[in-house]
């Protein structure tokens, strides 16, 4: 078995075939010594999300082509809908085509131009668990599709959704689709990769 081990953060210029380099990213090249970029999976600062009506992401670089948003008891004090809205400069609040269903007896569904809808019928005493991704298509355009469990009563959300935006994405946020209910338990974070 083989170990490389790289003790070095200087690029070492053009590289050769084969060559494998680091400065806070890795780098591979093919037999024409072309280089290709191979992002690693970059964690964010986990955020609770016990109080304020929003939570934020942001300072994402432009070389991200995919964000995993993970949610761990998540819940608000009242009854509107969880929302996922993501933005270039400024959060978007329009123009998104998407769609949540609850599982279940009496399943609801429902949908939304305002953001990633997460949930058809949301009610205070919802704890939900899970994750987003939200994938480049091409561009600026963005795909999101999601899955949280609720663990008050074993149902569980699933929808997805897209947006083509205006710029490069570099900001991601988790709020409610009245913008006034409160954030009262549990964590989100963010993963994203190149």
């Amino acid at each position: 078995m083989s170990i490389l081990v790289l003790t070095s953060d200087t690029l070492i210029g053009t590289p050769a075939a084969g060559n494998l380099e680091y400065n806070g990213q890795f780098f591979g090249t093919d037999s024409n010594a072309s280089r290709a970029q191979l992002q690693r999976i970059t964690q964010g600062t986990a955020v609770a999300s016990t109080s304020g009506t929003s939570i934020d992401f942001t300072g994402i670089p432009a070389w991200v082509k995919k964000i995993t948003v993970i949610f761990s008891g998540v819940s608000t004090n009242g009854t509107s809908n969880l929302i996922c809205r993501v933005g270039n400069g400024s959060i978007v609040s329009s123009g998104y085509a998407s769609g949540a269903v609850r599982t279940g007896l009496g399943g609801a569904g429902a949908t939304s131009t305002a953001g990633y809808l997460l949930s058809p019928d949301n009610a205070s005493a919802v704890i939900t668990h899970g994750q987003i991704v939200i994938a480049n298509i091409s561009g600026n355009s963005w795909n999101a599709t999601f899955v949280l469990g609720r663990s008050d009563d074993g149902y569980a959300y699933l929808g997805g959704g897209s947006l083509t935006l205006g710029g490069t994405l570099d900001r991601v946020r988790i709020t409610t689709v009245n913008g006034t209910d409160t954030f009262d338990a549990g964590t989100v974070n963010i993963l994203y990769e190149g």
